[in-house]
């Protein structure tokens, strides 16, 4: 009993997530992930295309120097992953489960007509499917 076909990860995502800059100081990014509760965000260029994600993990290093140094040094561009998978807004949940199943990401980019348009949270998918196989 697959989801009814019509189903997206549209009304899933969130769409309120920052767009971060690779200029942006890897210091403001980290304030911006732990005021916001976020795991994951992407980096666009000026053009507005998506050329890397920055994960909360990714902050890590920088923030483990900051505390042994006492000072942040780096961009966004220094420690963001440049090869971002993401998913396509008309996707239906079930596939992006089994993507989420493949890879280890929390989090992937939605992308409608090539802007990002979107965050998927595996937690927010997960809960999704839940309440949808439960309702049956």
């Amino acid at each position: 009993s697959r989801m009814n076909t019509g189903s997206t990860i549209e009304p899933v995502m969130r769409e309120d997530f920052p767009r971060l800059s690779p200029a942006t100081p890897i210091r403001e990014a980290a304030g911006t992930f732990a005021r916001m509760g976020l795991a994951a965000a992407p980096v666009l260029d000026d053009a507005g295309v998506l050329v890397g994600i920055l994960t909360e993990k990714d902050c890590l290093r920088p923030m483990l120097n900051a505390s042994y140094y006492q000072q942040w040094e780096g961009s966004v561009a220094d420690f963001m992953n440049r090869e971002v998978r993401a998913l396509t807004a008309d996707l239906d949940p079930v596939s992006a489960a089994e993507e989420f199943l493949t890879r280890s990401h929390r989090v992937y980019p939605v992308m409608r007509d090539g802007v990002v348009v979107g965050l998927l949270h595996r937690s927010d998918l997960f809960a999704a499917i839940l309440a949808l196989s439960e309702s049956r």
